[in-house]
C-alpha cells in the first residue's frame, strides 16, 4: 500500500539543505498559523498535527539523517534504519530499563517544551461587557532572541555537537552481567542531555536564546461576556525555549458594578420609582435601558413590586443566540410629607374609599403549593 504522507520538507516549506534555524523558524510560523485555537478551518487540526510530526523528525539530527536516507520508512512504523522506532516500541525496553535504569537503544528525541502561559486581569465597565470592546493590555514576556534567532550562538550560528556524547545527549556504557553484555545510557553531563554545546554564546541573550520584552497586545472582548470569564489568546504567551511553541495568554474579565443595572445571565434588572397617582391612574414614563431611555406605559392599578419585561433590551448572547430582556421592577413611593392641598385630596379620597380592611390570605410555601396542585 503506497505511502500517502507528504514529504516533511514540503510540509514545513523548506529545502532539504535548510539549517536548523530555518527549520525552527518555519515550524514556528506554521504552528502559529494553523493552531486549532487560532485557525477555525475544518482541516486546521490535521494540518497542525502534520506540522508537528514533520518538525519532530527534522529537528533531530539523527532522525533527519535517517529520514533523508530512508524516507518515511525510517520514522514511521519501524523502517529499515530503526526496526524498533528507537526501541520505543520494543518489547524488551522495560526489561533493560528495570535492570539498568536506561534504555537499550538511542534515546527518543523529544520536541522542545512550550513557553510559559501568562495570566492577567482586565477590568471592564458594565457597558463594555454588554456590547463588547477592544482593549490593549501590557505584558512582559520572554521572546526568541532576535540577534541569534534562538540558537543561543553569536550571529545565529548552529551550536556544534557535544564532543562527549557526539550530539546524542547521552553517554552509553557497556556492562558485563551474568546475562551477558548490556548497554545502558545516561544523560550527558557535559551538555546536560541537549546534544550541543554553546561555546560562543550570543551576547544579547547571554546564551539563553530568549530575551524579555514589554509588549502591547490588542484583546477583542466579545459582546455579552460576563464577570469572571476568561479569554484565551493562543500563542500570545512566552516563546518556548530552543524553538518550542509559544504559550498562551489568559485574560480574566472583571466587570465593574453599574449604578442602576444588575445582571443575571442575559437578563438586565433595573428599578423605577413612581408616585401613588401614577400607580393608580397609569402614566407614560421614561425608563432607562443600557441603550438609552425608552417610553413605557405604566398600566392603571400598578402595584408596588410589580415587574415588567422589555424585550431585547438585555445582554447579547455570547454564542450568537437571541438577545436577553430587561426586567423592570416598579416601586410605588408613598409621600412622607404633604402640603395642605395634598392632604385635603387624600382625606377626601380616603373618605370615598371607606375604612374597610380586606384580609389577605397568608402566602403558601413551596410544598403547600405542590400539595394543592396534587390535590393532597
Amino acid at each position: 500500500m503506497p505511502n500517502t504522507k507528504r514529504d516533511y520538507y514540503e510540509v514545513l516549506g523548506v529545502s532539504r539543505t535548510a539549517t536548523e534555524v530555518e527549520i525552527k523558524r518555519a515550524y514556528r510560523d506554521l504552528a502559529r498559523k494553523y493552531h486549532p485555537d487560532v485557525n477555525g478551518s475544518h482541516d486546521a487540526e490535521e494540518r497542525f498535527k502534520e506540522i508537528n510530526e514533520a518538525y519532530e523528525v527534522l529537528s533531530s539530527r539523527e532522525r533527519r539523517a535517517s529520514y533523508d536516507r530512508f524516507g518515511h520508512a525510517a520514522n514511521g512504523a519501524g523502517g529499515m534504519g530503526d526496526p524498533f522506532g528507537g526501541f520505543g516500541g520494543s518489547p524488551f525496553t522495560d526489561l533493560f530499563e528495570s535492570f539498568f535504569g536506561g534504555g537499550a537503544g538511542p534515546r527518543r528525541p523529544t520536541a522542545p517544551p512550550p513557553g510559559a502561559d501568562i495570566q492577567l486581569n482586565l477590568e471592564l465597565t458594565f457597558e463594555e461587557a454588554v456590547f463588547g470592546v477592544e482593549k490593549d493590555v501590557e505584558v512582559d514576556r520572554l521572546e526568541t532572541c532576535e540577534a541569534c534567532h534562538g540558537t543561543r550562538m553569536q550571529g545565529g550560528k548552529t551550536p556544534p555537537p557535544c564532543p562527549t556524547c557526539g550530539g546524542t545527549g547521552e553517554v552509553r556504557r557497556v556492562q558485563q552481567t551474568i546475562l551477558g553484555q548490556f548497554m545502558t545510557s545516561t544523560p550527558c553531563s557535559t551538555c546536560r542531555g541537549e546534544g550541543v554545546v554553546i561555546n560562543d554564546p550570543c551576547p544579547t541573550c547571554r546564551g539563553r536564546g530568549r530575551t524579555m520584552h514589554h509588549d502591547t497586545i490588542a484583546v477583542t472582548v466579545p459582546a455579552g461576556i460576563d464577570d469572571s470569564a476568561t479569554l484565551r489568546l493562543s500563542g500570545q504567551g512566552e516563546d518556548g525555549p530552543n524553538g518550542g511553541p509559544p504559550g498562551n495568554l489568559y485574560v480574566k474579565i472583571r466587570v465593574k458594578p453599574h449604578k442602576y443595572f444588575t445582571r443575571q445571565g442575559k437578563t438586565i434588572n433595573s428599578q423605577v420609582g413612581i408616585n401613588v397617582a401614577q400607580a393608580v391612574l397609569g402614566d407614560e414614563i421614561e425608563i432607562d435601558t443600557i441603550e438609552g431611555p425608552v417610553v413605557f406605559r405604566v398600566p392603571t392599578g400598578t402595584q408596588s413590586g410589580q415587574q415588567f419585561r422589555l424585550r431585547d433590551k438585555g445582554v447579547p448572547d455570547l454564542r450568537g443566540g437571541d438577545r436577553g430582556d430587561q426586567i423592570v421592577t416598579v416601586q410605588v413611593f408613598i409621600p412622607k410629607k404633604l402640603n395642605d392641598e395634598q392632604r385635603d385630596l387624600f382625606e377626601r379620597l380616603g373618605a370615598s374609599l371607606g375604612k374597610e380592611v380586606t384580609q389577605q390570605p397568608a402566602s403558601k410555601g413551596f410544598f403547600d403549593r405542590v400539595k394543592d396542585a396534587l390535590g393532597v
